[in-house]
């Protein structure tokens, strides 16, 4: 075997955290080589997660508002609706994104590789082609983004054809007319709700409570409301005893409560497991948790210094924005470069109908650390764009000290959730006052008024408090 190219950083992956580690490395100069097994680049968020299901979602939502448009007609879609006619737009979204990623990565001097790769040892990759050819790499930093793939139980007969996982879900010819989904998490959340409004009949179980329970709880409650608001049907406290595809028609699923469902498609949307059996960690000198992820410290940085494992491979949520910002904040901390506090600077984001975000504190972790913190409410009910969109489903709550100055964080959930919420992110970046808000003029009308809403519900639970305490 000759010896070993030499780079300055190698990163194995290249899905979001993988391309952003990549870029990142090349900005400040260095040799970079990314490796991906996968034919194209942009790992499962591009080819069968993140793009795929929101375009099935924006095509749910453009459905929804023509049947919301007004009277003088009526829509509906046909039984045998096919689902390639929901996605007709999704092979030009990839190839746009493709085209754009791969653009980004030579602009920047990546050396782009498509493999197998797998440990030698702590500081050198093996790489193995698709005609069995095989080439050997070496660097002072690693960062591993190779991802995940859908959990699997023993106990559930995934076939993909019947009983689906959520990266052969959309594989499906035509829409069901019943669907039976089995996780109360991101994936089997959103897909529940695009379902339910596209007329399937949808049935959600968990063995939880409430779904998402990372989540504010008011938010989520708002969230299942509208989902059985359009037919959708939520089992909390369950959990499945037994799924079997009767041979006909229908998967039959046995709960533990002995209830018996019948669907005919079944969605296992039980978590996502990382990818890393092929990469031979023994020879680097590391090893799993007990979760089947890497460990790692708030730097992505695993038990071997000078590895990094990033995105789902360090473990839930999994999340594009999260992945993205472990690669880049990896390598920033190898090459002793700035870092920002990560916690305070991601939000989240759900693509449920209607979305749900978050970022800061939310009102169970506030009340849990100030006892008493300031609650501000804006219903998109009083909010003039809302109601000009038909979106009058939402509500923003800011949560603020018990002084109802400082902002502590931002809950949303309703129509452009996911994007209003990057004003409060810069906000609590800022260091905002609640004040802030309502000096502040918004366009009218837009979404963005229920910051001022919010907020002058706690400058005026401030008002009534003050006047308690002088009357007594």
């Amino acid at each position: 075997m000759s010896t070993p190219t030499t780079f300055d950083i190698i990163v194995i992956g290249a899905g979001p955290a993988g391309q952003k580690a990549a870029i990142q490395g090349s900005k400040a100069g260095k040799r970079v080589a990314l490796i991906e097994r996968e034919r194209g680049i942009g790992g499962s968020c591009v080819y069968r997660g993140t793009i795929p299901s929101k375009t099935l979602r924006e095509s749910a939502l453009h459905l929804d508002r023509l049947k919301r448009a007004g009277a003088g007609f009526e829509f509906n879609l046909r039984p045998d609706t096919q689902i390639a006619t929901l996605l007709n737009r999704l092979e030009e979204v990839v190839m746009a994104h493709d085209t754009f990623m791969s653009q980004q990565l030579r602009r920047n001097g990546i050396s782009l590789f498509h493999g197998r790769a797998r440990f030698l040892s702590p500081t050198v990759i093996e790489m193995e082609t698709v005609d069995g050819g095989a080439q050997q790499f070496t660097a002072d930093t690693i960062i591993l983004a190779t991802g995940s793939r859908p959990r699997s139980p023993e106990e559930i007969p995934v076939d993909h054809e019947h009983i689906l996982d959520s990266d052969s879900l959309l594989s499906m010819i035509y829409l069901p007319r019943s669907l039976m989904i089995i996780g109360g998490g991101v994936i089997g959340c959103e897909y529940a709700s695009i379902f339910a409004l596209l007329g399937t009949e949808v049935t959600l179980v968990d063995r939880a409570p409430i779904p998402l329970q990372f989540m504010d709880q008011e938010l989520v409650r708002q969230f299942i409301t509208s989902f059985e608001g359009h037919g959708g049907k939520y089992l909390s406290g369950q959990t499945v005893q037994k799924v079997r595809w009767d041979g006909v028609a229908h998967v039959v699923t046995t709960l533990g409560s002995g209830q018996t469902i019948t669907s005919e498609k079944l969605l296992v949307a039980l978590g996502r497991q990382a990818n890393v059996e092929d990469l031979n960690l023994s020879a680097a000198g590391l090893a799993v948790t007990a979760k089947g992820t890497m460990s790692a410290n708030e730097n992505c940085q695993t038990d071997v210094p000078h590895i990094y494992a990033v995105g789902d491979m360090a473990g839930p949520p999994a999340l594009a924005s999260k992945a993205m910002e472990q690669g880049r904040r990896a390598v920033r901390h190898a090459l002793n470069l700035p870092l920002g506090d990560i916690t305070s600077t991601i939000p989240l984001g759900i693509y449920t109908i209607p979305e749900m975000a978050s970022i800061g504190l939310d009102e169970a972790a506030a009340r849990e650390r100030y006892r008493e913190p300031m609650i501000g409410r804006a219903r998109f009910a009083e909010v003039a764009r809302a109601q000009i969109s038909g979106s009058s489903c939402g509500l923003l709550k800011l949560v603020a000290d018990p002084t109802g100055e400082h902002l502590l964080g931002v809950q949303i959930v309703g129509d452009s959730a996911t994007e209003l919420v990057h004003i409060g992110q810069l906000a609590l970046q800022q260091g905002a006052t609640i004040e802030s808000f309502v000096d502040n003029v918004f366009n009218f009308p837009t979404y963005a008024e229920a910051y001022r809403v919010a907020a002058l519900d706690i400058i005026e639970q401030l008002t009534t408090k003050r006047s308690i305490n002088e009357a007594a």
